[in-house]
């Protein structure tokens, strides 16, 4: 059983680690937060938001209980003065834990921001104003169910204001037909002779319009009639001009003949042009042998000359090293 072994020792005697929540806590309330472990962040809480409370109470006999754990008098200044005011009206929560995500490099701890809600440095309290303000606009400008309701409270109105219209109507039509009934008839007279003039000036218009179509049937099958003189003196037209193209062609065909009569005595000229072309180029072709010839003849004579000039060289060579030897035989000789 776990009796009264609430709390992380962190791995440290008694006295360094109260000692050390000491420390952390004046600093929180100087600078607003710290970056330190996440177990020691965790510990640290506890006796932060306690000395906030001796702050809000703000006797003298919680000011000496402050003074008793916080080492400085600035922080003591503000934990009664500052943070007092932005808390006064929070029941508890006054600081946040931010989770790093980056372990420290030589144990690998995991590490966390201490932050006071509020302070200079917190970003994440303004994001949530900012997100709560938008959200009370949207419900402040939704005005749907209050134009519903006016709806609604307008219907009624309406109907007993269409109720006292038409009994006035009917209470102002029935004394008017009491008092003239002869004018009724007058009426009904009149209006008797006006739809007969309507119908009259109908009839008219649809006889009218009958006689205008019989003039254009008539007129369309004189048209007809025409078109089909047209078409017969357009087939006799076609025939005469058949027969003329038949007569012409009988006509041209003497000069094909002669056409063709002319072709040939081209053709015939055209083979001779190309013997007399066949026999330049056998001409050509002899020249172009004879010169291959004498080239040929050329490098044999040169290839001749090379040699020769080759073996008077080496026979220069070969006296040059026998007068040399016997040049040296002597010397030789002189010297023996």
């Amino acid at each position: 059983m776990r009796h009264l072994k609430a709390g992380n020792r962190l791995g440290v005697t008694s006295a360094h680690r109260l000692a050390m929540m000491r420390n952390m806590v004046t600093s929180i309330i100087e600078h607003g937060q710290i970056t330190c472990t996440l177990a020691r962040a965790k510990e640290v809480r506890k006796p932060l938001e306690k000395m906030i409370g001796l702050g809000k109470k703000g006797t003298l006999h919680s000011r000496r209980q402050a003074l008793r754990f916080v080492k400085s008098k600035e922080a003591m200044a503000q934990l009664f003065g500052v943070l007092a005011e932005r808390y006064k009206e929070r029941n508890g929560g006054y600081c946040r834990i931010i989770k790093l995500g980056k372990n420290r490099l030589g144990d690998n701890s995991e590490m966390a921001i201490v932050q006071l809600l509020g302070c200079e440095r917190d970003k994440l309290s303004e994001l949530k104003k900012q997100k709560g303000a938008k959200k009370n606009q949207k419900k402040k400008g939704s005005t749907v169910l209050k134009e519903v309701s006016e709806e609604i409270k307008q219907i009624p109105e309406a109907d007993k204001n269409i109720e006292k219209e038409l009994k006035h109507e009917n209470g102002s039509i029935e004394p008017e037909n009491k008092e003239l009934p002869e004018e009724k008839y007058e009426s009904e007279s009149e209006g008797e002779n006006q739809i007969q003039e309507k119908q009259l000036t109908e009839t008219k218009v649809t006889d009218s319009s009958e006689n205008k179509t019989n003039v254009k049937v008539d007129n369309n099958d004189g048209d007809s009639n025409k078109n089909i003189v047209i078409e017969e003196n357009l087939t006799q037209d076609s025939q005469e001009k058949n027969k003329e193209e038949n007569v012409n062609t009988k006509n041209e065909k003497p000069d094909v003949k002669k056409v063709d009569v002319s072709e040939n005595i081209a053709k015939v000229n055209y083979s001779k042009d190309d013997d007399g072309s066949s026999k330049e180029d056998e001409n050509e072709g002899s020249l172009t042998q004879d010169s291959q010839e004498k080239n040929e003849e050329e490098i044999v004579n040169t290839k001749n000359e090379k040699s020769e000039a080759k073996s008077d060289e080496n026979q220069t060579d070969d006296t040059s090293k026998q007068e040399s030897k016997n040049q040296s035989e002597e010397n030789n000789k002189t010297k023996s």
